[in-house]
């Protein structure tokens, strides 16, 4: 669905963000959401900072995006998003209660139990790069992540999706997983590489990614080039 100023839902976004984030910022799992059950949305683009900012802050305690807003109701999360819109709308929720448990308990496996060493590996490789301490951290982390991908992997087997049909447990999966793609880790298992494929093949994630590469009109916050040409130092080095 496009994304509408005067719709009854408004999300937070960034208005820019660094190439290597661009298409993974957690907006993206919302607007997949609210594409998959077709409802509107409108997004407040927030520069740089500004997530640090009191007004922002009301809405979401950490300062992040993104938040989710609906009449008198405020989110922030997006796996808690997620599931609200999931249970909100039709399309992303099994009908049954036993359906619904396991859309559920998908969910909690990629924030709780594949997105923490996944994260870590990002600290490593992007955001602690600089840092000393970084690379000899990065082999037990990929080690880490790959016991999980391969425990995942047994799990999924040849089924199309964890959940048995297209859910919100696999929207989060999927979002968590292609976090890594190209970084050589979950190509070495052909079915998760494949699962993922499916996921972001759906027409409702291509619109989401397309709204989110359309927003980040906005400037890198200062000191942005220094910390960027150390980061692109230290990744000649290691390469």
């Amino acid at each position: 669905m496009p994304v509408k100023a005067d719709a009854p839902i408004t999300i937070t976004a960034f208005d820019w963000v660094p190439d290597f984030a661009r298409g993974q910022v957690r907006d993206l799992r919302v607007r997949w959401a609210l594409e998959e059950v077709g409802q509107d949305y409108a997004v407040r683009c927030l520069p740089q900072g500004q997530q640090k900012e009191a007004a922002h802050r009301a809405l979401q305690p950490f300062g992040q995006v993104p938040t989710y807003e609906e009449g008198d109701l405020t989110l922030f999360e997006s796996g808690a998003i997620v599931w609200h819109i999931a249970g909100r709308f039709p399309g992303l929720m099994p009908e049954d209660p036993a359906g619904r448990a396991r859309a559920l308990e998908w969910l909690f496996a990629a924030l709780n139990t594949l997105e923490p060493p996944i994260m870590d590996r990002s600290m490593a490789t992007i955001f602690e790069a600089t840092e000393p301490w970084s690379a000899p951290r990065l082999p037990g982390i990929d080690t880490r992540i790959e016991e999980r991908l391969q425990e995942a992997s047994d799990r999924l087997g040849a089924a199309e999706w964890f959940t048995g049909r297209f859910s919100a447990g696999d929207l989060m999966m999927v979002s968590v997983l292609r976090i890594i793609e190209g970084e050589g880790l979950i190509e070495t298992f052909p079915n998760l590489a494949d699962y993922v494929a499916r996921g972001t093949e759906r027409p409702a994630f291509q619109r989401a990614l397309a709204a989110q590469m359309a927003g980040f009109t906005g400037n890198p916050p200062p000191g942005f080039d220094a910390w960027m040409a150390e980061f692109q130092a230290i990744q000649g080095e290691t390469t």
